[in-house]
C-alpha cells in the first residue's frame, strides 16, 4: 500500500467514525452540538489538544 493510499484509507476511516454518532443517534448529536456552544474557547482547545495527543499516541503505537 502506498503512502497516499494509506492516508486516504485513514481519512476514510475517520469519516466513517465521525458519521456513526449522527447516523445512529441524531438527537444525541444535536444535544452534543448545543452543549458545545456553552464551552469556552479554552475548554474546546483543551478537548482538541487531548484528542490530538490521543491520536498521535495511537498512530505511533500502531506504526
Amino acid at each position: 500500500m502506498s503512502e497516499w493510499q494509506a492516508l486516504l484509507a485513514g481519512f476514510a476511516f475517520y469519516l466513517i467514525l465521525e458519521g456513526l454518532l449522527p447516523f445512529f443517534n441524531p438527537g444525541g448529536f444535536k444535544r452534543f452540538l448545543a452543549m458545545s456552544q456553552d464551552l469556552s474557547e479554552g475548554q474546546l482547545r483543551f478537548f482538541g489538544a487531548i484528542m490530538l495527543a490521543l491520536g498521535l499516541i495511537l498512530l505511533f503505537s500502531v506504526k
